[in-house]
């Protein structure tokens, strides 16, 4: 598996790398968001370069939230935020500018690659699916089997496309995955270990402050707050009549 490292200190690039190596993987590390641009456009059309990018934020040339939104912009290569900002504007910014997920320094090594590998678990099930399907990965012609409406929102289960009174929402794959998941049973209490187990496809219990971020962006994306309930000491679950 290939990953691109987007680090500029030179000794944490240096560990990281090492110890992604001693697990099979092979690193290309950069130091600027040019670097890293110019690495993941290099393929030109074979097709994505990296299994993963580790972004950090913290970028001499320029800010990492703009070299995600950009990333996001040229294809559909997954990222991880890797980065020491850990208040939740920062985190929900970036989710919304469509890292895959976000991980604050200093972080436990075995929980990285528990995140790269389940990033990398999903994208490779969603493009077998699409091909399957024959969905091209920016959505097609919408299927009537296979959606979902909740009041204003409609859910394209087929297609994973989102739409508020008509207007296209923009979501992460995990916030997708988060929503489709709570609105196949509207009403139905969803607790947070089997959220995380079913999304996120790991029991590990630190991703719950993950879950609640994702959820805060999709009711922000959304504009529907009420649409996600909040089942306090369980979980959450889908307004039975929309909101």
């Amino acid at each position: 598996m290939r990953v691109l490292l987007v680090e500029d200190d030179d000794r944490v690039a240096a560990a990281l790398s090492a110890v992604l190596a001693r697990h099979g993987f092979q690193v290309t590390h950069v130091r600027s968001g040019a670097e890293a641009l110019q690495e993941l456009l290099a393929g030109g059309q074979e097709g994505p370069r990296f299994a993963v990018v580790l972004l950090d934020l913290g970028l001499p040339d320029q800010d990492g939230f703009e070299v995600c939104g950009r990333i996001r912009r040229a294809g559909s290569t997954p990222v991880i935020m890797v980065t020491a900002r850990a208040d939740v504007r920062s985190r929900i910014h970036g989710l919304n500018l469509g890292a895959d997920d976000y991980v604050v320094k200093p972080y436990d090594m075995g929980e990285l690659l528990a995140r790269i590998h389940a990033v990398s678990r999903r994208t490779a099930a969603e493009e077998s699916q699409a091909a399957e399907s024959g969905d091209a990965p920016d959505g097609g012609t919408a299927a009537t089997p296979g959606t979902i409406r909740l009041g204003a929102v409609t859910i394209e289960l087929p297609t994973r496309r989102v739409s508020v009174d008509g207007t296209l929402v923009a979501l992460t794959r995990k916030e997708f995955d988060l929503l489709a998941l709570l609105a196949q049973r509207p009403g139905v209490v969803f607790r947070r270990e089997q959220i995380i187990s079913e999304v996120w496809r790991t029991s590990w219990e630190g991703t719950g402050r993950t879950l609640e971020v994702h959820v805060a962006s999709l009711r922000a994306k959304l504009r529907r707050p009420a649409l996600i309930e909040t089942v306090r000491g369980v979980g959450y679950r889908m307004a039975a009549q929309g909101a």
